[in-house]
């Protein structure tokens, strides 16, 4: 028996990608993400609330928020006509990944003209002040993002799909705009605990599966060894649970450092990330693909093996 589900899943993975390269990810008030990141900035902002009822909103929000931006997914995933949800599906996909915005973004840092033109680019990528950082830390700051992105932004929300659908995709989407908006330690703290706490647990196997997925690509290249020393010395260095383990992996295969400044130094700096940023986009688009075709052979195993 063909295993349809998977068929029709890993279809709409390849051509999601494909529309990812074509069209990005249209920078427009209107797109989802946006929308959905103009209602947390609504609702998040520690001020409206006294302090005691934050840590409730904040745990009330989450799940509206979510539901909101999940529901049209779920809708299309559950009602559509099977031939229309396989044209459809890719579109509403790309609006949870961003691999062509990731790269874009990336190099419009590395190719600006003046270093106020590269904080200024930077700055679109970090949450950190990027106004006094040398030319060699803003690029830290871009290509770090996209280390940590290829998780929050490509594989994780791509894995949700492959499990659960759309609606996966969105909820995760959903949940790591909020993270990336409210899960700070400053005035935000109690607002957005729950946010970043939900967002810890969502992406912890992803992470691991993206440092996975690298650690393949670094075996193939002969830089297995130098990615490993680095991520066991220095993926705790990174606040958090999950962004140190793909930064810290491709810090040490690619052979370069990443820096933030006063916090933590990740990796050895064997060469620039001038010189290096190419081939960390390269590894970012490789490990993306690799997932795919991993997450539509395991798809089609398990469905052939769950029908004998």
């Amino acid at each position: 028996m063909i295993p349809i589900h998977a068929v029709i899943t890993g279809i709409i993975l390849l051509i999601a990608l494909l529309v990812d390269q074509v069209i990005g990810d249209p920078r427009s008030r209107f797109h989802p993400v946006a929308m959905i990141g103009t209602f947390i900035g609504w609702w998040g902002d520690p001020v409206l609330y006294p302090q005691k009822v934050q840590r409730i909103v904040g745990f009330g929000m989450w799940f509206v928020t979510t539901g909101i931006f999940t529901l049209p997914f779920f809708l299309v995933q559950v009602y559509t006509p099977v031939w229309l949800y396989i044209i459809a599906a890719p579109f509403f996909l790309n609006c949870c990944f961003a691999v062509r915005s990731l790269q874009e973004h990336a190099e419009a840092v590395q190719n600006a003209v003046t270093v106020q033109a590269a904080q200024k680019q930077a700055a679109l990528l970090v949450s950190r002040d990027t106004s006094t950082l040398s030319d060699e830390q803003i690029l830290s700051a871009a290509y770090e993002s996209v280390a940590e992105n290829l998780n929050d932004s490509i594989i994780a929300p791509l894995f949700y799909f492959a499990l659960f659908g759309l609606a996966g995709a969105a909820l995760y989407r959903a949940a790591n705009t909020m993270d990336a908006m409210l899960g700070y330690t400053d005035e935000r703290a109690r607002i957005g605990w729950f946010a970043a706490r939900a967002d810890d647990l969502l992406s912890f196997f992803p992470a691991r599966l993206t440092g996975f997925l690298l650690f393949i690509l670094f075996l193939f290249k002969g830089r297995f060894h130098q990615a490993y020393t680095v991520f066991q010395r220095d993926r705790k260095k990174r606040p958090g649970y999950n962004g140190g383990i793909p930064i810290s992996i491709m810090a040490g295969g690619v052979g370069v450092l990443f820096e933030k400044e006063g916090v933590y130094r990740i990796g050895i700096p064997e060469r620039s990330l001038a010189l290096a940023g190419c081939e960390i986009i390269s590894l970012m688009k490789k490990t993306t693909i690799l997932f795919v075709f991993l997450a539509i052979t395991v798809l089609l195993l398990f469905s052939w093996f769950s029908n004998m």
